[in-house]
């Protein structure tokens, strides 16, 4: 494990908790109790608006990669502020941490995909040498995702995903889950926010539930994501139809 543990040392706690992000339960408990992270792959899941992103990109802040994504050591637009919360976390690392993260920024390794800048990130390195050699702009969203996973996931290091299942299909989610799982094998740590049960059945990853109360670990079995979809694949009908008839009844 490169990564140990996430938490706000006492002196560095912020004294106002009524500001956003400090309002969201999950930064709330990690501020708190801190975050151990327990397995090579670490899955946030979590309805929209729970802190999966925010609790990514403040350990993306922490490591002091590029706030608007891409490969350790590298920047492809203007530098924008660290969160709030991303000034104030710190990292627990092993040596080979330590090693990896703490050195010469042109030395370290790792990659931060954030949804929302993605594509402009990967049309602005397609072609650079060290990135990839693929030409993005001329791809789909869910081939250019692919083409930039495929060249960049080679090697150990810390790689921070916020949701980079959005533009792929079945069976590219299924490619990317086996190479998160090849990169675990190798000596990598991911940590991914996500909202895909195909993701989060990767064999020996560790899952945790966010919600209103906080964070805790869940088996892939108990989440909320896979009983939801669940349902749905049983009697999409049905589903479909009770969610129609909420609808109705709050128009009504």
């Amino acid at each position: 494990m490169l990564i140990h543990r996430a938490h706000v040392p006492v002196h560095l706690q912020p004294k106002d908790l009524s500001k956003w992000p400090f309002t969201v339960a999950g930064v709330r408990q990690l501020i708190s109790d801190g975050l151990e992270f327990m397995a090579p792959i670490t899955f946030l899941v979590g309805e929209n608006g729970s802190g999966k992103s925010t609790l990514i990109e403040a350990v993306a802040g922490a490591l002091k990669l590029d706030s608007h994504g891409g490969q350790a050591g590298g920047k492809y637009a203007p530098a924008r502020p660290n969160t709030e919360l991303g000034e104030i976390l710190r990292l627990d690392a092993s040596v080979e941490g330590m090693r990896e993260f703490m050195g010469r920024r042109q030395a370290r390794r790792g990659f931060f995909l954030r949804a929302e800048t993605a594509f402009s990130m990967m049309n602005s390195f397609s072609r650079v040498p060290g990135y990839w050699s693929a030409d993005t702009a001329t791809m789909s969203h869910g081939e250019g995702f692919m083409a930039v996973f495929n060249e960049m996931f080679k090697r150990p290091g810390i790689y921070l995903m916020d949701e980079p299942e959005s533009a792929l299909s079945f069976v590219s989610t299924l490619e990317l889950a086996s190479l998160l799982q090849t990169l675990a094998d190798t000596g990598a740590q991911v940590i991914c926010a996500t909202h895909s049960p195909i993701l989060t059945a990767i064999p020996g990853s560790e899952v945790l539930e966010i919600d209103e109360h906080g964070f805790r670990s869940m088996p892939w079995e108990d989440l909320s994501l896979v009983g939801k979809r669940r349902r749905y694949l049983d009697n999409p009908a049905r589903f479909l139809g009770v969610r129609a008839g909420d609808q109705d009844r709050r128009q009504a």
